[in-house]
């Protein structure tokens, strides 16, 4: 059942144990919007196998208390800026609620009830959320919010309008100021097999051109999001990086906006290579991932051919 903000809010006051779930290697979004949902209705806030350094950082500044890997005894579990099932690894959903962003979504279907929609983070909903019933929003809570947004439009480079306007908000009901927040996310260090994996990533390239664009496929065995990001910073128009987990290939698609606007929309490809491959996948227009199975090459090989059968129809329409 999809509900509005206010509908969504008043669901969860039915609910007197909530667990907020955030996605495996929780970004600041998932993180953030999960610890706002929390300090205004109540609850736990979840994550599977830990967060990433920079909301690790956030939830240490903040004092965030959060419980890896839970166990699933809860009245209602809100699944919160996920996409799909496998971004929860083992986590079984049954009593099951979904606050999410991203372009496409396979939790829905069977959720109680869901608020999904189509933004620049799921802080931005969350606010909404917090807006539409008049609840407070206390310091940490704003401050958490405002990381989410920076960091889910890439320091605002994929912002929209209403990111702008949902970060000047809670900075006026905060009193929090803009370079507070920067000066935490931009003061951690890239470590060193992050940069070996970006050296490895570009070390391993293939490079196509077609027409005037650049496609880039690579393999690592971690960090494949930040690799992918990377190789499009290096010149890239659009990359795709694989990494093995077990029998699982995960890739991460980043694309330009130059090249989205011609006609590529990652989170609708990935989850259609997904299917082929007996996984899953989607995410944004410029910024997507899958989990699916088979040989790395081959399922890299079906990402460059579905970038180049959208210009074609693109160039054709």
């Amino acid at each position: 059942m999809e509900l509005d903000e206010s509908e969504f809010y008043n669901q969860l006051l039915d609910y007197h144990n909530i667990l907020y779930l955030c996605h495996r290697n929780a970004d600041p979004d998932a993180l953030g919007s999960a610890f706002a949902l929390k300090e205004a209705i109540g609850g736990i806030v979840g994550v599977v196998d830990g967060c990433d350094r920079v909301a690790s950082q956030i939830a240490k500044q903040l004092n965030i208390e959060f419980v890896i890997n839970p166990a699933d005894n809860f009245d209602l579990v809100v699944v919160v800026d996920t996409s799909t099932l496998t971004q929860l690894n083992a986590f079984q959903l049954k009593n099951y609620a979904v606050i999410d962003h991203h372009a496409t979504t396979s939790l829905n279907e069977n959720a109680v009830f869901y608020l999904h929609q189509n933004r620049s983070s799921t802080a931005e909903i969350v606010l909404r959320v917090l807006n539409s019933m008049g609840a407070p929003i206390q310091r940490r809570a704003a401050f958490a919010l405002i990381a989410g947004i920076i960091t889910d439009t890439g320091n605002f480079k994929h912002a929209s309008s209403d990111s702008f306007k949902a970060v000047a908000e809670l900075i006026d009901l905060s009193g929090i100021e803009y370079g507070e927040v920067m000066d935490i996310i931009s003061s951690i260090p890239q470590d060193v097999s992050m940069r070996i994996a970006f050296l490895k990533a570009a070390q391993r390239a293939s490079i196509e051109k077609v027409d005037e664009w650049i496609i880039v496929t690579s393999q690592v065995s971690s960090f494949s999001g930040s690799a992918a990001s990377n190789l499009v910073s290096l010149g890239a128009d659009v990359a795709f990086v694989a990494s093995q987990d077990g029998d699982i290939v995960k890739v991460s698609a980043r694309a330009r906006k130059c090249i989205i606007n011609a006609g590529v929309n990652l989170a609708r490809l990935m989850e259609e290579i997904s299917v082929n491959f007996k996984g899953t996948g989607g995410g944004h227009e410029g910024a997507a991932g899958m989990d699916a199975y088979g040989d790395a090459e081959s399922i890299l090989a079906s990402c460059a051919g579905h970038v180049k059968a959208s210009l074609m129809k693109s160039r054709q329409a």
